[in-house]
């Protein structure tokens, strides 16, 4: 990467672009809701189970300029997903800065391993295991969606339900390659711990991005 490129990458003026593209959220709260997705690559968290594994290496994807970004969002959608990998690895603040000048809603999906920059209309935190959230993505998260492989996770998603605010949506949702194994496993928990609510990748069973 030539110099003054990784300076503005740095600077969160440049961001390497996986993909982007406008759907259908299938997930948590704002399901069903048509967004603009930007997914960033750059990713070490490194979940065994990851369905974009392609976005970990950030040096795949090209840098591309977040005037770019957000002139191509601002043609599709009013809300704008940002997601990755892992995009907290970036400043965000240039990025969500030019979205907020033009009127968007602005959405993270995050992992919360790292400090959160950026202007946030709403934050959907996923924790992982191996790279636990930063004390402020915690506090200020809208939703805690826990990912459920095995039932060890529960016991997780309960630990992680303590740290949030007493305002945050509580989501279990399935580990879509063991969803028949678990689903079953995850209704019986929320019957029972009824604080939390079931989260389906609905774009999935729809056949969409």
């Amino acid at each position: 990467m030539l110099k003054e490129i990784k300076e503005l990458v740095d600077k969160g003026e440049m961001l390497p672009l996986m993909e982007e593209f406008y759907t259908i959220q299938g997930e948590g709260y704002h399901k069903g809701k048509a967004a603009y997705f930007v997914r960033i690559g750059g990713c070490d968290v490194g979940c065994h189970w990851c369905d974009v594994k392609e976005s970990w290496n950030a040096d795949l994807h090209p840098p591309t300029k977040t005037e770019t970004i957000v002139s191509n969002a601002s043609k599709f959608s009013n809300t704008v997903v940002v997601t990755g990998g892992e995009p907290l690895i970036w400043d965000m603040k240039p990025l969500t800065s030019l979205f907020k000048e033009k009127g968007m809603t602005v959405h993270i999906e995050t992992s919360g391993a790292y400090q959160l920059t950026g202007q946030w209309d709403w934050i959907c935190l996923s924790p992982k295991k191996n790279k636990l959230p930063k004390e402020d993505v915690y506090l200020k998260a809208d939703e805690l969606k826990m990912i459920i492989f095995n039932k060890d996770d529960f016991r997780f998603a309960e630990e992680q339900a303590e740290r949030v605010s007493k305002d945050c949506i509580l989501y279990l949702q399935p580990e879509w390659s063991n969803r028949d194994k678990m689903m079953p496993q995850i209704v019986d928990y929320v019957m029972n711990n009824p604080k939390w609510v079931v989260s389906l990748q609905t774009h999935k069973y729809l056949n969409i991005p």
